[in-house]
């Protein structure tokens, strides 16, 4: 008897989008004009539906409209330039959650004249998984951040909003420098080069900036070995030889070997540099990969198609942070390895990350509603009404004596809610499969943060520092001598970030002593928020000494994002198969329901894809 799987039977059955999706892996090299690529077997023979959808995606990937339209480019006129064109017809627009997509929708929206609401659960903050720590640190003027920390130099509508809103940045420092180093010149401006090579730009150029000079000197420490950064990527061998692995290539380069046949189809090395190819041969390149790899998971793709040794991968998943997520998609982490750009600046915001959507608050006062939580979303040829109830028993909101209802009606509705928490609203009439089961299955990852505050920058301390500070109570022990960047543990703590800049006024510092996903994330979600700190300390203690403990406040911050009420979950992080059969139907509007946040763009976890959803949702509506 022949079986059919699920997709199989919808396929057949012609249910909706899932429906066009096949299961095959692979394609000869001529049916998506790629070049040859060594491979496994095929699976399953060429699909035209599902190479028209990987295509599709591809240019959902590179923001590229089928007519060739840079849509980024687009995307900085409106957000920037000149917003959305003014209104001839105003609709009642409904906006449920006031995260960052939220509040640049409702923005564009109500100066092109619509009358809008935004409907937020939270009834203490506005700004999603955009949250900054001011409170509960021994220091009042400490602060640090639960989400979004660090803005890179290739998200040009992040940065360009930030400038315009006249918030000040300044260079996170994703790879440690000298402490006391100061870049020198402006703040430069942002430039966007479009696919056709158009620039634009937000200002004219100031001078010449320059960050100060990459040490490397944070520290790895797997396996009872500790080591520089700097010096393991010298000579990688004895960090190698603990997980039994004979390379003299560090874990990065053995991974990026792996993963540069596959860039190949898109990309090409000039000059040392990878290089985009033509646009047709990009989008072809891209749909490639897609039809190819997507059903990959990263694990699979590592030991069965580019034939690394078990040791390999043990090496690339503990030094590389990727452990936890070698069972989730391959597109995931080859997507943040081949669109990331190593040499990229990133920038933080002066004052936390809160002060971007708290400078886009004032403009929207009256339409925010706080401490509203969405549960029914009903649809009818009159438009939109969604019904809501007050929170409570929540750390984050404001306990409402009773669960008091409110209904706000529309024309239309943005839902930017995580689909997670959108599957806990009911929807009248039904959504389509495709739309419903995008809700039901699209995967988020977890993430957890724990942070430590300490009344000295310890990690700043040369040898000399250390002896000063102790006195009597002083032990040698490794003096780390950095400012800004991470070091990577096997143990629990796993990653851990430096300060890149001082509070004013403040001789200490929060450290951000975990930084964990996925599986990592579950083994602290499961502790008390206060009984992590203790154990994130011993971890920091590990690679550090115990001599740190000197300094420690006994005060800290965390945050679990699979626990919060309102996220559930850090990002959407696509699991095998997800970016062609779950992707192409979840930004797509359903009547008068439109959809924004991260996880309807492909830059999960990025403010940057929550800014582009909203463009597209505005434009959506106001056309």
């Amino acid at each position: 008897m022949t079986t059919m799987d699920r997709r199989g039977f919808t396929r057949l059955a012609g249910l909706g989008a899932a429906g066009t999706l096949a299961t095959g892996l692979a394609a000869p090299a001529s049916a998506l004009a790629g070049p040859a690529l060594p491979q496994a077997p095929l699976l399953a023979p060429h699909d035209p539906a599902r190479r028209r959808t990987c295509l599709r995606v591809a240019r959902d990937l590179l923001l590229v409209d089928r007519d060739g339209t840079d849509l980024k480019l687009r995307q900085l006129e409106i957000l920037i330039d000149k917003g959305l064109p003014r209104t001839r017809s105003p609709k009642r627009v409904l906006i449920v959650g006031a995260g960052i997509a939220g509040l640049v929708a409702a923005t564009l929206l109500k100066r092109a004249g619509h009358r809008v609401t935004v409907i937020e659960a939270n009834g203490n903050r506005i700004g999603g998984r955009i949250k900054t720590f001011t409170t509960g640190f021994a220091d009042p003027l400490q602060y640090a951040e639960a989400g979004a920390m660090r803005i890179p130099d290739f998200h040009p509508l992040t940065l360009a909003l930030v400038d315009k809103l006249g918030i000040t940045r300044r260079p996170f420092y994703n790879v440690d420098v000298r402490p006391g180093a100061v870049p020198r010149g402006p703040i430069p401006p942002v430039v966007y080069t479009s696919r056709h090579g158009e620039v634009w730009r937000s200002a004219p150029p100031r001078g010449t900036f320059e960050a100060p000079a990459r040490l490397g000197h944070t520290w790895i420490r797997v396996n009872g070995v500790q080591q520089r950064r700097d010096r393991y990527a010298a000579d990688p061998r004895r960090v190698n030889a603990t997980f039994g692995l004979r390379d003299r290539r560090t874990a990065a380069r053995i991974l990026d070997d792996a993963l540069d046949p596959v860039r190949d189809l898109f990309s090409e090395v000039r000059g040392g540099h990878r290089v985009d190819k033509p646009l047709p041969e990009l989008i072809k390149g891209w749909a490639r990969v897609l039809y190819d790899f997507d059903g990959y998971s990263m694990h699979r793709f590592l030991t069965e198609h580019a034939k690394l040794s078990d040791a390999a991968v043990d090496a690339i998943g503990t030094i590389e942070n990727l452990t936890s997520r070698l069972p989730l998609a391959f597109m995931h982490t080859f997507l943040t390895r081949s669109l990331v750009n190593p040499a990229a600046t990133y920038w933080e915001l002066a004052g936390g990350s809160r002060t971007l959507p708290y400078r886009l608050e004032p403009g929207l006062h009256d339409e925010i509603h706080l401490d509203r939580r969405a549960v029914r979303i009903e649809t009818s040829g009159g438009g939109v009404r969604v019904d809501t109830v007050s929170e409570r028993g929540s750390d984050e909101s404001v306990s409402a004596p009773q669960r008091r209802a409110e209904t706000f009606r529309g024309d239309v509705a943005i839902i930017t809610i995580p689909f997670p928490a959108l599957r806990h609203v009911e929807i009248s009439p039904a959504l389509s499969y495709a739309k419903r089961r995008a809700i039901m299955e699209l995967h988020y990852d977890s993430a957890t943060k724990v942070l430590l505050e300490f009344r000295r920058r310890w990690w700043e301390f040369a040898e000399e520092d250390w002896k000063r500070e102790l006195g009597s109570r002083y032990r040698p022990g490794p003096a780390t001598h950095v400012t800004g960047g991470g070091s990577v543990a096997d143990n629990a703590n796993r990653f851990t970030y430096y300060p890149s800049h001082r509070v004013p006024g403040s001789e200490g510092g929060v450290v951000l002593a975990s930084y964990v996903w996925a599986d990592d994330a579950a083994r602290w979600d499961s502790m008390d928020d206060r009984e992590r700190y203790s154990y994130a300390l011993r971890g920091l203690q590990e690679v550090h000494g115990e001599r740190i403990a000197e300094f420690y406040t006994g005060h800290g911050q965390t945050q679990s994002w699979l626990r919060n009420r309102y996220a559930f979950g850090e990002a959407a992080v696509f699991t095998p198969g997800q970016m062609t059969e779950i992707h192409p139907a979840v930004p797509v509007a359903e009547g008068p329901l439109h959809f924004a946040g991260e996880h309807t763009s492909l830059k999960h976890a990025w403010i940057e894809g929550s800014l582009e959803s909203a463009v597209r949702a505005a434009l959506e509506v106001s056309s």
